[in-house]
């Protein structure tokens, strides 16, 4: 079976990472595989695509205008068709719309998309309107996969009791992740976590959803407890400018370090006190999932399948709905001298290991791409 995976990346997160483990599961069990990485015009290489080759994985890089574009979305298909792909499989709502708006005739590769998750942009905004088409668009797919149960109340009622819609949960190559682990980072930020304690960690895209501005005003509490803590926001984005600045108003220049893409996460996370995932809108995130495996404790919102994950607090900790930046900072504080962090985070291991393998998802996709290759015409 070959499976042309359909993805514009923003950086190597969670959805990419996902991918990559996926990819890697279906080589090993027969399937034919191939990423194809879109991008603007300018760019030479998307951090995806560099992971990749290294990890030895077929990629192929598609550069295109941005937007949607039409043209282009008829060649990727002529593409697809000239080249026996068996299942289009999208992974970010760019391929939703553009080759997901097909009718099966005209498109004559069956389709299915995974929603990775939601920004829940401001109405009226381009993103808002992008998402607006993208629930539109997924009604035509031979199947969609969400990566968590809370995700059906995003779709429309009609669409998420339908039998094409799946919960597939993210899985994990816990014995690669735990190799990462164990590596080396980087000199810089080296010398930033041996010169500071206890350290604190988050990860993910510089966008607005993710809530690392909370998390920058927060630390502020946090260094009050502890003069000489650290906080080490890993990713890029359009927020990069104001967090920032506002660390600088907060004076908080020598206890933050902001080092952008980071390719080997879960060594950072082995080396840090605390992962805090402060994000407004979540699916089912990858960097939980690899914090949970290599034992590292953890604090999240509650959205998404996050708390559900950690098992309501059993397995790590779970802010209050409707929190604000005062009670994440208390509440890391809190964690940081919590005599029972490390009991959590091992209960969190255990977790991983049982129910999020990447074997499990690999089954389970297979599973769709049957089903969806069955309803084709």
């Amino acid at each position: 079976m070959k499976v042309l995976h359909l993805i514009d990346s923003g950086g190597l997160y969670g959805a990419e990472k996902m991918l990559l483990a996926l990819v890697k599961a279906q080589l090993s069990q027969g399937l034919e595989p191939m990423i194809l990485s879109a991008g603007e015009l300018t760019i030479p290489q998307k951090p995806l695509e560099i992971e990749a080759t290294r990890l030895g994985l077929p990629v192929i890089p598609w550069r295109m205008k941005p937007g949607f574009n039409i043209g282009e979305s008829r060649k990727i298909l002529k593409w697809a068709v000239a080249n026996d792909y068996d299942i289009l499989h999208s992974h970010g709502f760019k391929f939703n719309v553009l080759l997901g708006s097909y009718p099966k005739p005209l498109r004559r590769i069956p389709m299915i998309a995974t929603l990775h998750g939601y920004v829940h942009a401001r109405r009226f905004t381009k993103m808002w309107c992008y998402e607006l088409l993208d629930r539109f668009a997924i009604r035509f797919l031979q199947g969609v996969v969400l990566v968590g149960e809370s995700m059906k109340k995003e779709l429309p009622a009609r669409l998420s009791s339908s039998q094409k819609v799946r919960v597939i949960p993210n899985g994990l190559d816990i014995e690669a992740i735990c190799f990462q682990a164990d590596q080396l980072v980087d000199g810089p930020t080296e010398e930033f976590i041996e010169s500071h304690s206890p350290i604190v960690l988050g990860v993910g895209r510089l966008s607005q959803e993710k809530g690392f501005l909370r998390l920058v005003e927060a630390f502020r509490l946090v260094c009050e407890r502890f003069e000489n803590a650290g906080l080490v926001i890993v990713g890029e984005g359009k927020q990069r400018d104001n967090l920032e600045a506002r660390i600088i108003e907060l004076k908080l220049s020598n206890n933050v370090l902001m080092p952008g893409y980071c390719s080997n996460v879960p060594c950072l996370q082995r080396r840090s006190d605390l992962l805090v995932m402060p994000s407004l809108t979540e699916g089912l995130p990858i960097t939980l999932l690899e914090a949970m495996a290599v034992g590292t404790p953890v604090l999240v919102s509650p959205v998404g399948e996050m708390p559900a994950v950690l098992d309501r607090g059993e397995g790590g900790y779970v802010l209050p709905q409707d929190w604000d930046f005062k009670q994440l900072g208390t509440h890391i504080v809190n964690v940081l001298s919590d005599g029972e962090r490390e009991l959590k985070a091992d209960r969190s291991s255990k977790k991983v290991a049982t129910h999020y393998s990447v074997e499990a998802m690999q089954k389970s996709y297979r599973d769709v791409y049957i089903t969806a290759l069955g309803d084709a015409p």
